[in-house]
Parts: C-alpha cells; sequence; structure tokens
C-alpha cells in the first residue's frame, strides 16, 4: 500500500511516501524545519515526495496525518490539505497524535516522555512506556509543573527546555513520516473506517465574541 503522511502541528513542515506492508519504508520524504511555512511549503513537498517515489496521488491508498497537539495557525495547513486530498481521491484520512509519532521513532526501553514547544513558556507533553504505549497525555503545562519519574524525553521541546526539565534528550524532535505511519499501520492494513481529523489543540481558542457595545454618551 502506497500511504502519503503529513505533519505540521510544530515547526516542522513534513510529507512523505511511503510503502506499508509488513513494515514501513519510506520511499521519499521532504521536511523543511520553519514554523511560518506551513502553508507555503507543504503541497510542494507533497509533490516533490511523490515525484521522488516515482507515483502520484492517484496511486495513494491512503494518507495518515498529524493532528497536533500544536499551535493552530500550523496545525489546520496540514488537516486542511490531508482532508481534501482524501475528499478528492476518494481515499481514507487517519489521524495520528503527533506525540505518539514521535514515541513510535524514539529508542525506547524505558519509560519516557514525549515534549514538544507549546510557545507562551508551556510545553505539549505525554508519557510513554518502555514499548512506547502511551500512558498518561497529552497535556499543555509550564515544563517545570511537569511532574515525573523518567528520565529522557523525545521531542524539540524537550531540548528547548532540558533545563526546566531536567531530563536527558532524545531523537527525534519532530514527528517523521515513517513514525506517524507506524502509529495508523494496523487501521490503514485493515482498511478500517478512518476516526474524524479532529485537532488537538489543548487550549481554549484566543478570540472570544465580543460583548455588549458600550455607551459612549449618558442615555
Amino acid at each position: 500500500m502506497l500511504v502519503l503522511a503529513i505533519d505540521t502541528s510544530t515547526p516542522a513542515v513534513t510529507a512523505g511516501v511511503l510503502a506499508l506492508g509488513e513494515d514501513v519504508r519510506v520511499l521519499a520524504e521532504r521536511v523543511t524545519i520553519d514554523p511560518r511555512a506551513h502553508g507555503e511549503l507543504l503541497t510542494p513537498h507533497v509533490r516533490d515526495a511523490l515525484r521522488e517515489a516515482g507515483t502520484s496521488l492517484q496511486e495513494l491508498d491512503a494518507i495518515v496525518c498529524g493532528v497536533g497537539p500544536g499551535p493552530f495557525t500550523g496545525l489546520r495547513a496540514g488537516m486542511a490539505t490531508a482532508a481534501a486530498f482524501a475528499h478528492s481521491l476518494a481515499i481514507p484520512a487517519y489521524p495520528v497524535c503527533g506525540l505518539d509519532a514521535i514515541a513510535a521513532a524514539a529508542p525506547g526501553g524505558e519509560p519516557f516522555l514525549v515534549v514538544t514547544d507549546a510557545r507562551r513558556r508551556e510545553v505539549y507533553w505525554a508519557a510513554y512506556d518502555e514499548a512506547g504505549a502511551r500512558t498518561d497525555g497529552p497535556h499543555v503545562a509550564r515544563p517545570g509543573d511537569i511532574g515525573t519519574h523518567v528520565r529522557s524525553a523525545a521531542g524539540h521541546g524537550a531540548a528547548l527546555h532540558a533545563l526546566a526539565l531536567g531530563l536527558d534528550v532524545l531523537d527525534p524532535p519532530y514527528p517523521a513520516p515513517a513514525g506517524l505511519t507506524a502509529v495508523a499501520r494496523d487501521e490503514v492494513l485493515a482498511a478500517a473506517p478512518p476516526a474524524p481529523l479532529i485537532p488537538l489543540y489543548l487550549r481554549r481558542p484566543d478570540a472570544v465574541e465580543p460583548g455588549a457595545r458600550k455607551r459612549v454618551t449618558a442615555p
């Protein structure tokens, strides 16, 4: 099966084409670290990855899309692109938690955290057991408020806040096509109906409905 993997939940603009069978094989991928270029670079990355893999959109069997947690502006670029491709090609799009995708590619062997930057001096985080299965989260919190007994953490947030976390930093820093696809592998191979593409924002929106207009003169 041919799978297109997309993620824009972190500063990485990520697209990859993978062959899925007994294992996950990356045919081509494009990754650019630029938190302001998700909308600009994602579709060209998809196009270039397809060309390098020697295939086309019409040959894809499924799409795997990171759904966060992540900031609203970047995250919606990848999810909207995945939804548009899936609808136009009549193929399923499977949602994947980006922290799970990082965990799938981490060394493992003992419990660990995955931590990504949430801005505003906060992080998105989740806890995983030694096999990479999520045991807690995802959450959003200040780095110093995360209570844990683990010794290490993966994700770019772990490197950014290494002093506050006090943990060894593991690779990978961002969700990669192989990790995204590995998380969704069983569902894709079984042709299971995908869950809805619902973003994991974890924060309430900043925008609020305006209140009643204030009088500027006395009645």
